[in-house]
């Protein structure tokens, strides 16, 4: 019997031939297990790696290395001497980390190396390390290489310290997802407990409750849908972390609370308490942070930060000077302030902290009644100068804010390529793109959380979303045309309560997207539908008052003849250009608008511009609901997945067969149903089933007693005497007829039934 002629159960074999196993047909079928167990748990730790490598970098490179390193650890199983083999591995590591520590921009790099050490082993993840590529593709070879290498020799167990240390890495980092982390285990496992079996030399049945223990691990780590993991998480075995109640179920936890790292996430609320108090000459968006990889379902903040030491750098291009006065009405984590801060003092600067963004970031908490003054120089180039910023990024720009994860559909670039077709600048693109999303995708806070690409999903498959999606989608498109672009988080301006202030609450949390342009900086745009989102956000408002919600009104929100003043929401920095009859863009005439207009033409496009479906007149684009050819259809399982369903099948099917479940099962069936062959065949089986029947109803036939013996002494009934007689007619009688099997088998039958 060949390989591919053996079913699962055969792998485990029968007591009486398992021995003969592996010499019978010269398949070591045990190795091979033990080996397929090294090969779960090198699955379970290089997906993680290759996800970090499908978000930073180029996989064909990973996967190149990967493939020699297990070519190398095959051949030189066979020849090379362990403490040799050991030396090598050592070796390929340190060589991996050099590498990474030459690209790192400081030198000598003792300092980046040990803080990045210490953050990722305390649960910071790997794809905040800016180089997260080089770093996979320096470290992954070293275990690789020694996980095979050992196995290969039959040293199961250092095998699986070796793998289940990387593995253990990703864990502490907190990239690696339930199924990846127990595909890993249950792998370690076989491969100890097998390999084990392997090394005495024992036949596969030896392991078959390892098998058992396997599947009811699977099974059970499924019945097990939440357990506690803080006091406002909870974790689901299967999908990681989720929100609860009290943890980021509103757009302002999810986003203020992200630090470095955003999920995206499905149904979501609005909290209407009052958080801060600002005192400016202008609206604007109180910015608390960015973010600059894109990992399809999210975004992370690479790099660190560094102590404010009195000022930060200026922008270039066109800036105005605006002066924010902060006065905290609730606690707050985060350190808001408008694009571009350069100072910030009073009760702020003691935790202000600088990102490599040129940004604050907070490390402590501001009470309710603290304040300090942010000072910025807010970005104000003209429409002209964006369209004529150009496309000469830096390199540190374009390596850094252009880069989508190497799995993003193609669908996405091509449907905006599509959208933009008539742009002729990044400007333009941005531009058409905002208009694009705002008149294309509703504003909701009823969001089914999408699997897989979240800009892609939002482009393709959904209908509405909130900011996040919008916000999201927009800077995956701009990335898929080559222009640097980033999602910023913080809060809009908020209600207006006097010609220089404003009151923020929490439904004015928000997320949008910054474009970069050459000599201008950062500037602002945002696809979010203002006038849907201000809805929502009057609404919840309203009913927490009628709801007696505290903390949701200030006394200059609410006084004796208080009337609703619509949340502000600030255009953009640039002016609004006129446009002729014909919709042809146009520059300014020398004026410049006031720049908080909020209107249709707001970008710079005037409405005849652009087309019903979002774009510049006479560009082409598909229809909303076009899907790019990728159907809905019902959602397909993980390889991880997969692979733990077959192995929980696999053991179940042990474990039923150990127990004998699946006998009596097979013994039910064949007692019930008797199909029809010939008579005498027929007749022969009613017997044999009616037998059986009796046996499990009175005794077992004994050896020397003939079959009429048996009925008449277990005192069976008459119908059980007429199926004897007819079988002995159908034995020794010179035939018997089809009525006459049809007869035993019914009556059978009926004693079965009854």
């Amino acid at each position: 019997m060949s390989a591919l002629d053996r079913s699962p159960m055969d792998l485990f074999g029968d007591p009486e031939t398992a021995t003969t196993d592996r010499d019978a047909d010269g398949l070591d079928t045990v190795r091979a297990v033990a080996l397929g167990g090294v090969g779960l748990l090198t699955l379970s730790y290089v997906s993680v790696f290759y996800y970090y490598i499908d978000v930073a970098g180029n996989p064909a490179a990973f996967v190149a290395v990967a493939l020699g390193t297990l070519a190398a650890a095959v051949t030189l199983s066979k020849t090379l001497p362990v403490r040799r083999a050991v030396v090598l591995g050592a070796g390929l590591f340190a060589v991996g980390i050099t590498l990474y520590l030459a690209s790192l921009p400081r030198w000598p790099p003792i300092g980046p190396l040990v803080t990045d050490a210490v953050a990722l082993l305390t649960g910071r993840s790997l794809l905040q390390v800016t180089n997260a590529d080089l770093w996979v593709l320096g470290v992954s070879p070293a275990p690789l290489f020694l996980t095979w290498y050992f196995a290969l020799r039959r040293w199961y167990v250092i095998a699986t310290l070796v793998g289940g240390t990387a593995l253990g890495f990703t864990v502490l980092t907190g990239d690696a997802w339930a199924p990846v982390v127990l595909l890993g285990v249950i792998g370690a496992l076989v491969a100890v407990g097998v390999g084990d079996v392997d090394r005495r030399g024992d036949s596969l049945v030896a392991a078959e409750p390892l098998a058992v223990l396997l599947a009811a691990m699977i099974l059970l780590s499924g019945l097990v849908s939440v357990v506690p993991a803080g006091p406002d998480r909870t974790y689901d075995p299967w999908s990681g972390l989720q929100p609860t109640g009290g943890g980021a179920d509103t757009v302002e936890a999810s986003l203020v609370n992200a630090d470095s790292e955003l999920g995206i996430q499905g149904d979501i609320s609005l909290s209407p308490e009052v958080r801060f108090r600002v005192e400016s000459s202008r609206s604007e968006y109180w910015q608390i942070g960015s973010y600059d990889r894109y990992t399809g379902d999210g975004w992370v903040r690479t790099g660190g930060s560094s102590p404010y030491s009195g000022r930060l750098g200026v922008p270039p291009g066109r800036t105005e000077p605006l002066t924010q006065n902060y006065e905290v009405l609730d606690r707050l984590t985060v350190l808001p302030s408008a694009w571009k801060p350069v100072s910030v003092s009073g009760a702020a600067a003691g935790g202000a902290r600088v990102t490599n963004e040129g940004g604050l970031a907070f490390s402590g908490t501001l009470e309710a009644g603290d304040s300090f003054t942010v000072r910025s120089r807010v970005p104000d180039p003209s429409t002209e100068e964006l369209r004529s910023a150009g496309t000469d990024y830096p390199e540190g720009v374009r390596e850094r804010y252009t880069g989508v994860p190497s799995s993003t559909p193609d669908r996405v670039a091509e449907r905006t390529a599509r959208i933009t077709a008539n742009a002729e600048n990044p400007y333009e693109t941005a531009a058409v793109i905002e208009r694009w999303l705002e008149r294309n995708r509703d504003y909701s806070l009823d969001v089914e959380r999408p699997e897989g690409n979240v800009a892609d999903a939002f482009l393709f498959e959904m209908d509405a979303g909130y900011c996040t999606y919008f916000a999201t989608t927009m800077a995956t498109m701009l990335r898929t045309q080559g222009i640097p672009a980033r999602l910023s988080v913080g809060y809009t301006s908020g209600e207006r309560v006097s010609s220089d202030e404003w009151v923020v609450r929490g439904y004015d949390a928000h997320a949008w997207v910054e474009v970069y342009f050459p000599d201008q900086g950062w500037v602002r745009f945002d696809p979010t539908p203002a006038s849907p989102r201000e809805a929502a956000e009057t609404r919840q408002l309203e009913q927490a008052r009628e709801n007696g919600t505290a903390g949701v009104d200030t006394d200059d929100t609410l006084g004796p003849e208080w009337t609703p003043t619509p949340t502000v929401t600030p255009a953009p920095l640039t002016p609004r250009p006129d446009a002729n009859a014909s919709g042809d863009i146009q520059s300014p005439a020398g004026t410049r608008p006031d720049p908080n207009l909020v209107g249709e033409d707001r970008r710079g496009i005037s409405p005849s511009q652009v087309g019903a479906n979002g774009t510049l007149n006479g560009t082409t684009s598909s229809p909303q609901g076009e899907s790019g050819g990728d159907g809905g259809g019902p959602e397909l399982p993980s390889r991880e997945e997969a692979s733990l369903g077959i192995i929980a099948l696999l053991g179940l099917a042990v474990g039923l067969r150990r127990s004998g479940v699946t006998q009596r099962l097979y013994r039910e069936a064949w007692l019930r149903y008797q199909p029809t062959v010939d008579p005498e065949t027929d007749a022969e089986r009613a017997f044999e089933r009616l037998e059986y029947l009796l046996e499990r109803r009175y005794r077992p036939r004994r050896a020397n007693e003939t079959p009429r013996q048996y009925v008449a002494d277990i005192g069976a009934d008459e119908r059980a005497r007429r199926v004897v007689l007819l079988r002995e007619r159908a034995r020794y009688g010179d035939s018997v007829t089809r009525d006459d099997a049809d007869e035993a088998m019914g009556l059978v039958d009926e004693l079965v039934a009854a």
